[in-house]
């Protein structure tokens, strides 16, 4: 199975794409998509959208796992995250991808297993778990391979619960 982690945001959306077969996980790709800040507003969004698309398209994952943010620091940032959101939701939908959305607190507890921890506790457990060698990991980036990772932890656990009541 192949999982496609997001983190939106305006300024730097993670990504993370892992896959997982026999009992093993391997990051096939993750990075950080970051339009220019001279650009206007609506081509940022539409930045994020096609390179998203550019890696649907590429990696083609299977399923699609999202941190859904419950609370933004202000009105303007939460408009803002909104939109971001509504274009990646575009990019996934066109290409047919089943979307699975995760809270922070359900993310960071599957990777942590603390629902408070913080984004460098999250980060370290990412490289621990998925393997990652080296110091380069940008937060965004792990924040996006660890919605990946508690999705397809999720998946495993249902799927192992389906088969034991068969």
């Amino acid at each position: 199975m192949r999982v496609l982690g997001i983190d939106p945001s305006l300024q730097s959306t993670g990504f993370g794409i892992i896959e997982y077969s026999n009992n093993t996980y391997s990051v096939l790709s993750s990075g950080v998509i970051k339009p220019s800040r001279k650009k206007l507003f609506h081509h940022k969004i539409n930045e994020i959208r096609s390179r998203l698309e550019e890696l649907i398209k590429a990696y083609e994952p299977e399923e699609v796992a999202i941190e859904n943010p419950f609370y933004a620091q202000n009105i303007k940032t939460a408009i803002a995250l909104g939109q971001v959101r509504g274009a990646t939701l575009v990019a996934v939908a066109s290409h047919d991808c089943s979307l699975h959305e995760y809270s922070p607190l359900e993310i960071k507890k599957a990777v942590t297993g603390y629902g408070q921890a913080d984004k460098n506790q999250v980060r370290e457990m990412v490289k621990i778990l998925l393997n990652i060698p080296g110091e380069k990991l940008e937060t965004d980036a792990s924040d996006a391979l660890a919605a990946a990772f508690c999705h397809l932890n999720s998946r495993i656990f249902r799927d192992k619960i389906k088969e034991s009541s068969e």
